[in-house]
């Protein structure tokens, strides 16, 4: 199976194609050090079988937290992260002999901050978060970010990280800058100025990651109308044009593997979460719709920059086809690796399970997002589906507020 093939990504090994994806748990101290929660979940994914295991947003600056228990790498809790990082390399080892490439994600979560910052006032998003312009980032903090993600990889390279992830998705203040068409001076209005910020935030990356992978989750598509997001025309389909020109800079300036996503969790989640049934019933983009765009443009990617390597994404949606999809998106060559979130949080052994011949379609991801319910109710997250925790969590604190 194409699945289990080594592949190789800026001269590092990596066992397989199969990629676990960032997915927040909001279970830091309010230092931003992994808690026993967060540590559980890792100890579950280093015994995935999974090559790569992508770890959760990290954010660079304490401003660019999106909530008082989101993850936060610093010389304080150094430490700690260390001996995570050996944990899970160890335990992987022990059970399947080889380390998992494990990738650290820098974010600043900009306008979902705890107090938003924000690439330029946007009436789309601001119909249920109304701001004022005293929450626009000014030139010069921008010009300061590059300086705190250069730190942070340090810090990562210290900590035992692979590979470090420059995050530009899901509207957060990379990302938004993206679209920034309105916005003036060096940040806004051109490509070149839209792009600024997430190419010096890779350049500074490159200058400090040492042997590490540079990587970025990026946005493609926010399935906003022009001029409000990036990647669509006026109606707010998929314009491919510039998507495209910023994969081919992101690897010109360093970038070797892109989780590519599309939509934006906070306003649109049934374009990066397809779903059976979730926060919006039927959504407004069916699941087929949204899956068709992943495999456009990844292919797009692969035809036009060939050298990047792309992990793509959606692929729990598929369920119980979801390696036969995987094997067939692989065969065809518009994906390198293939991206999995919420099935992790549900059934964290599926791949493992598949390798011994015993994947369990019962214990597979409902697509149901009460996972992310569970986030935007300022709850820790997990499945609550399958693991009673997160389950008794849900009911306390989001069915008891719908009745």
């Amino acid at each position: 199976m194409l699945i289990e093939n080594k592949i190789t990504a800026d001269g590092r090994e990596i066992n397989n194609r199969m990629v676990f994806q960032p997915m927040e748990g909001c279970d830091c101290t309010p230092e931003g050090t992994p808690s026993e929660l967060t540590k559980e979940k890792y100890r579950r994914f280093a015994l995935s079988g999974a090559g790569t295991v992508w770890m959760e947003a990290n954010a660079v600056c304490p401003e660019g937290r999106a909530n008082p228990r989101q993850m936060m790498l610093t010389e304080k809790n150094l430490s700690d992260f260390e001996r995570l990082t050996d944990e899970i390399k160890e335990s992987a080892i022990k059970r399947f002999g080889f380390k998992p490439l494990l990738i650290l994600q820098l974010t600043h979560s900009g306008r979902q901050s705890v107090s938003p910052v924000i690439a330029y006032r946007n009436p789309v998003y601001e119909k249920t978060r109304p701001l004022s312009d005293n929450a626009i980032a000014s030139d010069d903090y921008l010009d300061s970010l590059a300086d705190k993600y250069a730190f942070s990889t340090r810090l990562a390279l210290k900590a035992g990280f692979d590979g470090v992830d420059v995050k530009c998705c899901h509207g957060y203040l990379a990302s938004e800058l993206l679209s920034a068409f309105t916005r003036k001076g060096r940040y806004g209005g051109s490509f070149e100025n839209r792009t600024r910020l997430i190419t010096d935030l890779v350049k500074a990356v490159s200058s400090e990651k040492g042997g590490m992978i540079l990587c970025s989750r990026t946005g493609l598509y926010d399935g906003l109308p022009f001029p409000w997001g990036f990647g669509a025309d006026e109606e707010g389909n998929p314009d491919w044009r510039e998507p495209l020109a910023l994969c081919a800079k992101l690897y010109d300036a360093g970038v070797k593997i892109t989780d590519f996503t599309i939509g934006n969790p906070y306003f649109n989640p049934w374009l990066n979460r397809p779903y059976k049934r979730g926060p919006v019933n039927p959504p407004p983009v069916k699941a087929d719709t949204a899956l068709g765009y992943f495999k456009e443009i990844s292919g797009l990617i692969k035809k036009n920059v060939p050298q990047l390597k792309v992990v793509m994404s959606g692929m729990t949606y598929y369920g119980k086809h979801c390696f036969e999809e995987a094997e067939k998106m692989l065969k065809d060559g518009i994906c390198d690796f293939v991206g999995f979130g919420r099935m992790t949080l549900a059934y964290p052994e599926f791949y493992a399970d598949y390798l011994r011949g015993a994947f369990d379609e019962k214990k597979i991801c409902a697509t149901c997002s009460k996972c992310t319910e569970l986030m935007r109710a300022h709850c820790t997250s997990g499945c609550a589906v399958f693991n009673p925790y997160y389950r008794k969590l849900y009911k306390e604190a989001v069915c008891k507020k719908q009745r």
